[in-house]
């Protein structure tokens, strides 16, 4: 069983705990996901089986949309609605347009301090486990874009708010961060993920929905998890010289990019091909599976 499928996550499950749940379904290992989602967040989680799980690398850095509630007027150790809730300040009374200078501030490319309550690496130690221990942890700033920020809703104390944004944003970092701006303090109380590139929440099963039975039907083909890339169509020669490792020609007419998804003329799915200087070399291939009936 191959091929990549879009889950609805239900709140309280880790990432984890939903590739568990799939590889007792599907009767496999080889499944991964794609991008992490809090226990508290819900909403779309893409998984990879079998060799699709090969794939996993051309998803980490597609651009993320997400819902989400700040709660304003209380921080938490957190960021979210799971840390020790600290007061902050007095809830502004403004109107939705008086909100958008506070939030022109986190629009285009900003440098994001994450959380330290988050699953990156500290001298190969992530660091909530540092923070759980009391351990001094100071989280570098990093480089990430907000595509989008819109205000869905302002009733205070909830600030509802709609997301776009580039591979490694921590929308409990901007939730904080927007509560600092406004000078009462904010939490993440709410997050829904939308969609992950082109994978949105319509082509998405609820996990409660699967089955042993009713998972192949929502598999999508390995290919889906790279439809962002140009496409080459090659000869079945051509087809059978980059199965077996050699690389093709660049030709005036073939996509410009560093990579390309390469299928047969026939529409076969072949793989990812890499550009170096005139040639596509074989990034990861896909050789036609043997057929189980001979």
């Amino acid at each position: 069983m191959e091929g990549i499928l879009i889950i609805d996550k239900p709140a309280g499950l880790t990432s984890h705990d939903v590739v568990s749940r799939v590889r007792r379904l599907a009767g496999q290992r080889r499944v991964g996901h794609s991008g992490t989602l809090d226990p508290l967040a819900t909403g779309v989680l893409v998984l990879c089986l079998g060799r699709a799980t090969r794939l996993v690398e051309y998803l980490t850095g597609l651009p993320k949309h997400y819902e989400g509630t700040v709660r304003l007027g209380f921080t938490t150790s957190t960021y979210d609605a799971e840390g020790e809730k600290i007061p902050g300040g007095p809830v502004p009374a403004l109107a939705a347009v008086d909100l958008e200078p506070i939030l022109d501030r986190f629009r285009g490319p900003i440098e994001q301090i994450p959380p330290i309550y988050s699953a990156i690496k500290q001298d190969g130690r992530p660091l909530y486990q540092m923070a759980r221990r009391g351990e001094a942890v100071a989280a570098p700033p990093r480089a990430v874009t907000i595509y989008r920020l819109e205000v869905r809703d302002w009733t205070a104390p909830d600030l509802q708010i709609r997301v776009e944004c580039s591979a490694g944003t921590y929308i409990r970092s901007l939730a904080h961060d927007i509560g600092q701006a406004l000078g009462c303090g904010g939490y993440l109380a709410a997050l829904r993920r939308t969609a992950v590139g082109a994978m949105a929440l319509d082509r998405a099963v609820p996990l409660d929905d699967l089955s042993p039975e009713t998972l192949p039907e929502h598999l999508l083909p390995p290919e889906a998890a790279v439809a962002h890339l140009p496409t080459l169509s090659v000869a079945e020669a051509d087809a059978e010289a980059l199965i077996q490792g050699r690389s093709l020609p660049i030709a005036a007419d073939h996509p410009a990019g560093d990579r390309a998804a390469v299928f047969t003329a026939g529409g076969r799915f072949l793989g990812i091909l890499a550009r170096r200087e005139t040639t596509w070399h074989p990034e990861k291939m896909f050789p036609p599976l043997p057929n189980p009936n001979f």
